[in-house]
Formats: structure tokens, sequence, C-alpha cells
């Protein structure tokens, strides 16, 4: 029986394998390493957040996005956005170095046994664990409008299902939201020919801001300090202070994971979509009905207005909810019984990340609810990994692990490169 198995392998799961290693647990580490940024994003995007703000965790901050930029002859600066694709290399170049090796395969079900967990993988085969973390991401917890959920694939999507746009070339597309995969997504289509527009219940488009530089006299940091999540002294508390926001009672943790840090575009997408887009604001999808082959809309505006447009294809920008709803992977029994943040069916978590069951624990957005807005972000990783290995070696006991083979790093002779091997405690 391993002493954890960590469930998906994108930043917060590598984060955590890297911690875990490091503590010498004897770990497994199952998932498509970084799937989201690699079969989820078409080519052209790029990251939102600053490259200092999305490094991944190892204990010694060894292997942060700068050093990877360098292997590469390039630099991370502050207010130059990076491809999606480089992040997703950088965190392929992590997995290699800080963390053992990862088993793609799919993870289909979690259920509670003797002395821990069992997990059984999508060939069927199970693995026993005396803790668990679940770092799946965002994929299961994916938005759709309800008047589109009944709509076949090929009539209406969800932005994160398309790692390829090209496919819409020379159609009507109508992207649904006004946040940065909406308004990015958008801009994409319309670069490679596509006719497209957004619509969007707001009443305005936000923009973010160009960043201020990272080195300025003391008074203006003083006003507005940078933080991973944006200047301000709000976002430093998230960003800064997970723990305290975990503290404050499940209703405001609840209001603010909904509505902080709302929809907004990137500040260098702006001059690329204004003059690409057309945007329709104020109107939400009040039906959506196969017509001649194409989708008929029906579109309810803020004042009771209802219009009808047709369009090839609807993609909804719309976000992603955690809730225990949608996590198939867990015994039913299981979900059942964990306790949930105030109105919302997300999970609670402990302030090491433990969910109600023991040596059940939450990453990600899952945790989100819990510990705040940076947990929707790569910036919580760190965080995150720290306390929530410290939190799997105080359920498995002072010790920290068990008897089987223990996955360590070691280092290469030469190479000032470390790299997972098994070795037997």
């Amino acid at each position: 029986m391993h002493d954890l198995v960590v469930v998906g392998a994108g930043p917060y799961g590598l984060s955590i394998a890297a911690h875990a290693a490091a503590a010498g647990l004897d770990l497994r580490v199952f998932g498509r390493p970084m799937a989201s940024w690699r079969d989820h994003m078409p080519p052209g995007m790029f990251l939102k957040s600053e490259p200092w703000a999305s490094n991944l965790s190892d204990p010694k901050r060894s292997f942060g996005l700068a050093s990877y930029a360098a292997t590469r002859g390039v630099e991370a600066r502050h207010g130059v956005p990076l491809p999606v694709g480089f992040f997703a290399a950088y965190g392929l170049w992590f997995a290699e170095r800080a963390a053992p090796p990862v088993d793609e395969r799919t993870i289909t079900s979690v259920r509670p046994c003797p002395g821990g967990f069992r997990l059984t993988a999508e060939d069927g085969e199970t693995v026993l664990a005396r803790t668990v973390a679940l770092a799946i991401g965002v994929m299961p917890f994916i938005d759709i409008p309800a008047p589109l959920r009944g709509l076949a694939p090929e009539q209406a999507t969800h932005s994160s299902h398309h790692a390829d746009l090209t496919r819409f070339a020379g159609q009507d597309v109508t992207v649904i939201g006004a946040g940065q995969a909406a308004l990015e997504t958008a801009a994409l289509l319309a670069e490679q020919g596509t006719t497209v527009r957004v619509v969007a219940r707001s009443g305005r488009l936000n923009w973010n801001t160009l960043p201020p530089p990272r080195q300025r006299p003391f008074g203006q940091s003083a006003r507005a300090p940078h933080t991973g999540l944006g200047c301000g002294w709000k976002n430093w508390l998230y960003a800064e202070t997970p723990g305290l926001f975990r503290r404050l009672p499940e209703e405001t943790r609840a209001r603010v994971f909904t509505s902080a840090l709302g929809p907004a575009g990137a500040w260098w997408l702006r001059e690329r979509f204004e003059p690409a887009v057309e945007v329709r604001l104020g109107e939400s999808v009040a039906a959506a009905v196969p017509a001649n082959g194409r989708l008929r809309l029906e579109l309810i505006a803020n004042t009771g207005r209802v219009e009808t447009l047709e369009t090839d294809h609807v993609i909804a920008a719309t976000g992603f909810t955690p809730g225990l709803e949608r996590l198939g992977l867990l015994d039913g029994e299981l979900a059942g019984s964990l306790r949930t943040v105030g109105p919302t069916s997300a999970p609670e978590a402990s302030a090491v990340f433990e969910s109600s069951h023991p040596g059940l624990f939450l990453a990600g957005l899952l945790s989100a609810p819990s510990f705040g807005p940076s947990m929707r972000f790569v910036y919580g990783a760190s965080y995150t990994a720290e306390r929530l290995v410290r939190g799997v070696r105080r359920r498995l006991g002072a010790g920290g692990g068990g008897s089987g083979p223990r996955v360590t790093v070691r280092q290469r002779r030469g190479e000032g490169e470390t790299v997972p091997t098994s070795a037997v405690s």
C-alpha cells in the first residue's frame, strides 16, 4: 500500500509530487502531464498570469519557470506574455526533474478500503494507498449554459474542448462569455477568417491594464503591491493569505469565490480583439434549436427584448464550477459523506487541504471555495503543495512513510539535474 497517490499531473499534481518525493513518501502519480495546456488550449493562446507568478513548486525552488526559460535561451520577463505551449513544455521539464515518473493512465474510481483507499485505473488495475490527493484540474467542472446542454458536439462545445480551432475556418461561430477564454478564443477565430461574435450578459467588457514595473518607488508599491493575482491590497490578501481566507464564514467564502476576480481580458489582447470581433452585450442565450444544418439562437436582453440569430456553432467559454456531483471518480457513498462549503457543493478542506474524510486531500480548483481565488491559478500550487504534504505526513504518522519502496529524487552525476528513481527504504 502506497503512502500517497496523486490523481492528476498538472501544476498542482506535479508540485505535490515534488514535495512528497522530497519528503521520502512511497508515492505514485497518475494522469497525463500538463494535459489542460497540451490538450485543451489551441495554438496562439498566451498565459494571462505573469511568468514570475507561474512557477510550479519544488522544495528547493530549483525548477522555476525562469530556470526553464534560461535553458531555452530566453528570458521570462515581467509584462511579456508567454505562449501556453511554452508553459506546457516547462511543466514537462519540471516533471522530468522534480517529480517521480508519472503513470499516464486515468484513475476512474476512488473508494475507501481498510487502511486507506482502493483506486482503479482505466485498464482495471487497482492500486492501494493510505492517502490520496485529488489534483484533477478543471476539466470535470466545465459549465455550459442550460439551453446548450442537449445539443450535439457538432453544434455546441465548451472552450476547453478545443486544442485546434481550424475546423471553424470560414464558418460563423458565436462565443458565449466575457472572460479571457471567451475573448481570446474569439480573437483567434477572427484571425483565421471565421466570422465570430461574442455574446455576454454583462453590460460591458472589462480589460486588465498594463502591469506596472516590478521595481517601483516605495509609495507606488505600498498603494498597490504586486501579487500573483494582479496589483492591489485585496489581490494581495487573496494571493498571500489563503489560510486567513479559510477562516472566513462559509457563506462569505462561497460569495467571494464566485465574485472575486471576475471576467476580464488581458491588456495585450484588446487591440487584437476590438477591431475584429462583433460584441453583443447585455444578452443571454434563452434557447438554441437546430435549423437547416445550423443553430438558431434565441437571445434575451437584460431589458427583456428577444432576438434570434443563426450560427454554425456555439462555443461556451463559461468557466468551471467545482462540485461533488461532478466528481464521478469518487465512490458515491464517499462523495455523499463529505462536508461542503456553505451553500456550495464543493468539498470543505482543512488547513492542510484534507477533506472531511480522513486521508482524502484536495488541490487546485476543488480547494478554491475553501482557500480562495488563488487556488484557481498556478500561483496557488506552492502554498498547496507545502501544506498538503505536511498534512499527508501528519495523517501517516510522525515517520511519514510506509514500508514499501519509496520514490525519491537523486542527483544526476555531472549534469546538475535531478531525476526520480526508486530505492528500497
